[in-house]
C-alpha cells in the first residue's frame, strides 16, 4: 500500500470543503488533479472513501474511518515538524491568527515587544473571524491564535490571557434617552434602545446579545457593520448604541470624537481574551513566550483605559 501524506491532507480538506472544486482551490491543485488523488486512494485502500453526488460529497462509512487516521497521521507530522522548527524558544517564522476585534488594537504594542525579544522573529499575521482561525490551526496553517474564548473547539488548547470589559457607547443624545440611575445601569437594562452591532460571523457579536439578553430577532437590534471602527462612527453619529471593548477603546473613540462611554454597574460585562494552540503541537517555550507578550501588551491597553473617566 502506498498512500502519501500529500494524498492524506487532499482528502482531509475534501471532507472539510465537501466540494471537489473548493477543496481543488484550499490544497492550490486543479480539480481533475484532486480527483485523480482521491481515486488512487480508493484504489489503493480498496473501497470508496466518498460518495460523489452533483455539488456535495458524503462520506462512506469506509471513508470516516480513513478520516480518523488520516487526521490522526497529520496531526502527529505537524507535531513532528514543530518541534523541530520550535528547538530552543521562540524563533524564525510565526504564523498567527487573529480576530478582527483584537488584531489593530493589540498587534503594534504586541509585536513590538516579539521583536524587541528576537530580531529574527518573522511574524505572519492572519487576521479572520473565530471559525476560520480554529480552521486554520486545525489543518496546520497557523501555530497559535489570539480569541475570545472559550473556542468550544475540542483539539485545541487555550491559554488565557486578560480580561476586556465592555463599556456602553453612544452618542451624547442617546445616553440622555436612558435617564436617571445610569450609574447602576446594566447590559439587560437598556430595554428598546437601538442596539448597534457587528455583522454575523464575529463572536463578539454573539457576546454583546448575550450579555444584553436579546435574541437576533429583536426589531431593535441591527447587525450590518462590518468593523468597529464603522460601529463606532455609526454610533458617534447617533444611529444608536453598542459594547465596545476596553482594547479598542483608544483608538476608536480617537477615530470618531463624538462618542460618549459609560461604564456599566458592577460586575461589569467582559470577555476572556487567550492563546490558542493544538494539543498536539510541543511547547519548547515559544507558545508561553507568545502568551506572556500579548498577555502584558492586552493588560497594559486595560490598565490604561481603566484609569481614564467615563460618563
Amino acid at each position: 500500500m502506498n498512500i502519501t501524506l500529500k494524498q492524506l491532507s487532499y482528502f482531509i480538506a475534501l471532507t472539510e470543503q465537501r466540494n471537489f472544486g473548493r477543496a481543488a482551490q484550499v490544497v492550490h491543485i486543479s480539480q481533475p488533479a484532486l480527483s485523480v488523488q482521491i481515486r488512487t486512494m480508493e484504489t489503493e485502500l480498496g473501497q470508496a472513501l466518498v460518495e460523489r453526488q452533483a455539488r456535495d460529497i458524503v462520506l462512506t462509512p469506509f471513508g470516516r474511518q480513513i478520516l480518523a487516521h488520516a487526521r490522526r497521521v497529520m496531526a502527529e507530522m505537524q507535531g513532528l515538524q514543530q518541534v523541530a522548527r520550535w528547538q530552543g524558544g521562540l524563533k524564525g517564522r510565526l504564523s498567527l491568527g487573529v480576530i478582527p476585534t483584537i488584531a489593530p488594537y493589540i498587534l503594534p504594542a504586541a509585536l513590538e515587544a516579539l521583536r524587541g525579544a528576537d530580531v529574527s522573529l518573522d511574524v505572519e499575521i492572519t487576521e479572520a473571524k473565530t471559525d476560520q482561525l480554529i480552521t486554520g490551526l486545525r489543518a496546520g496553517h497557523l501555530d497559535a491564535a489570539l480569541m475570545a474564548l472559550p473556542c468550544g473547539a475540542g483539539g485545541l488548547l487555550e491559554q488565557p490571557l486578560f480580561e476586556d470589559r465592555f463599556v456602553l457607547a453612544g452618542s451624547p443624545q442617546r445616553m440622555a434617552e436612558l435617564g436617571a440611575g445610569t450609574d447602576r445601569l446594566r447590559p439587560d437594562d437598556l430595554g428598546n434602545s437601538a442596539l448597534l452591532l457587528l455583522e454575523d460571523g464575529h463572536c463578539l457579536t454573539d457576546q454583546a446579545l448575550e450579555i444584553c439578553g436579546r435574541g437576533r430577532g429583536h426589531g431593535r437590534i441591527n447587525m450590518g457593520a462590518s468593523s468597529l471602527a464603522t460601529l463606532s462612527k455609526l454610533v458617534a453619529a447617533g444611529f444608536g448604541l453598542t459594547l465596545l471593548p476596553e482594547l479598542a477603546i483608544e483608538s476608536e473613540t480617537r477615530a470618531a470624537p463624538g462618542i460618549q462611554l459609560h461604564r456599566f454597574a458592577p460586575p461589569e460585562p467582559a470577555r476572556q481574551i487567550g492563546l490558542v494552540r493544538r494539543e498536539t503541537t510541543k511547547d519548547e517555550g515559544w507558545f508561553q513566550d507568545l502568551a506572556l507578550a500579548l498577555r502584558d501588551a492586552g493588560q497594559a491597553l486595560t490598565a490604561q483605559v481603566r484609569g481614564q473617566k467615563t460618563a
